[in-house]
């Protein structure tokens, strides 16, 4: 059978698979930036908490995703629970990190120039060190984001739906075009995922962080 055939015969199925796929990751991305941000911001201003936090982060990272998710079966069952709950602790790391990096490295007279002119510790904190730390932060957000993709995928593995039931159950049934149909649409999310957080990126970064747009000189004929 044709690809293109078995495409547009399974494109129902095709299109569910994504749109579940798409919905675990933002449900889960959500969760870890609503989880890692604060945490980063913690970190940044109590330094005694940055290494336990971020090693327990990293030890995370060090654990097989597989192995995570047959650890959390007994506990959380099978289905999507599981799934969310691996892709948030696998996003968190990229968060927290570029969070705490991105407040940290503000200009010093920057936030001296905020308390000069009467603001207060929360006020520093929301209208002068995040909108500066944003671009920072956006970039471990996008890289959290685009690595989830892949990991929902494992999600198959115990009955979560999404694109990776396409490519298990081609496995199992050695059906190289199933495997196609939800390798090639989840590679596609990725790219897209990138693309959509870069713009976003772009978008938050402070005008004094962007380059200036060179101006290109007309050269004048004799």
């Amino acid at each position: 059978m044709n690809f293109f055939t078995y495409i547009a015969n399974n494109s129902m199925l095709i299109l569910s698979s994504t749109l579940e796929h798409m919905q675990l990751t933002c449900f889960s991305i959500i969760i870890a930036v609503i989880i890692g941000v604060p945490l980063g911001i913690l970190i940044s201003y109590l330094s005694g908490l940055k290494k336990p936090i971020l090693g327990c982060a990293n030890v995370v990272q060090a654990i097989p995703s597989i192995a995570l998710l047959g650890f959390l079966v007994p506990f959380l069952g099978i289905g999507e629970k599981p799934a969310v709950f691996m892709v948030v602790v696998y996003s968190l790391l990229p968060i927290i990190k570029n969070t705490s990096i991105g407040l940290s490295n503000i200009n010093p007279q920057t936030v001296e120039a905020a308390k000069g002119i009467g603001m207060t510790r929360f006020q520093i904190l929301t209208k002068v060190k995040l909108p500066l730390a944003l671009p920072v932060i956006m970039a471990g957000i996008r890289i959290s984001a685009v690595t989830s993709v892949g990991l929902v995928t494992l999600a198959a593995f115990i009955g979560a739906a999404g694109l990776g039931y396409l490519i298990y159950s081609g496995i199992r049934t050695v059906n190289n075009l199933q495997i196609l149909s939800g390798a090639i649409p989840a590679c596609l999310l990725a790219l897209l995922v990138d693309f959509g957080a870069s713009l976003v990126e772009k978008a938050v970064t402070p005008v004094c962080y962007k380059e200036p747009k060179k101006n290109k000189k007309k050269r004048v004929k004799h």
